[in-house]
C-alpha cells in the first residue's frame, strides 16, 4: 500500500470511530480510533522516512518504535504524538483483550486524539510533497536554462549563431 491508501483507510477508521462512540459502542470506538492512528503512522513513514517498510513491519510494537525512532526523535512530530500512539494501542488491547468496556471518557479521549494525530500527519506529508513539488519544479526550471545554455553554446561554437 502507499501512502494516500494508508491515510484514507485512516481517516475512514477515524470516521467509523466517531460513529461507534456517538452509538455507545466504546470498544468498537477504541479499536477504530487505534487503526486511525496505526494507518496514519503507517503514512507518515512511509513518505516523511525514506526507506522506511511500513508495510512489512511485522508486529504493532514494531511499528510502533519505528514511528517512534523515525518520525518522532527525528524531529517531524512531538514526543506527545509518540506517547498518543503508545495510548491508544493500549487503550485498544483493553478493548479487543479484556473483558471490561473501555470507560465513556476513555473512548472519546482516544476519538478525539485519533482525529489530531492523523490530522497532523496528513498536514505533514502534505507539506513534504509541497516542498518536493517545489524542488522538483526549481531543479526542472535549472535544467531547462541549463540545456538552453548548452544548446547556446554548441550553435555558438559551430558558428551558428547570427545566420539565417
Amino acid at each position: 500500500m502507499n501512502a494516500d491508501e494508508f491515510l484514507a483507510k485512516a481517516w475512514q477508521a477515524a470516521r467509523s470511530a466517531k460513529l461507534l462512540l456517538a452509538a455507545g459502542d466504546t470498544n468498537g470506538a477504541s479499536n477504530r480510533a487505534y487503526y486511525a492512528m496505526f494507518d496514519a503512522a503507517r503514512a507518515g513513514l512511509s513518505v516523511l522516512a525514506p526507506g522506511s517498510n511500513p508495510g512489512g513491519v511485522r508486529t504493532h510494537k514494531g511499528l510502533i518504535a519505528e514511528f517512534g525512532v523515525k518520525l518522532v526523535k527525528a524531529g517531524f512530530f512531538p514526543v506527545d504524538m509518540g506517547r498518543m500512539l503508545n495510548r491508544a494501542q493500549e487503550v485498544r488491547l483493553v478493548a479487543d483483550y479484556n473483558g471490561d468496556a473501555v470507560e465513556l471518557a476513555d473512548a472519546k479521549e482516544l476519538v478525539e486524539s485519533a482525529e489530531r494525530f492523523v490530522t497532523a500527519i496528513n498536514d505533514e506529508i502534505q507539506k513534504r510533497r509541497a516542498r518536493l513539488s517545489g524542488i522538483d519544479r526549481s531543479q526542472s526550471l535549472h535544467a531547462t536554462k541549463s540545456a538552453a545554455f548548452r544548446i547556446a553554446c554548441r550553435a555558438r561554437s559551430k558558428g551558428d549563431l547570427g545566420r539565417e
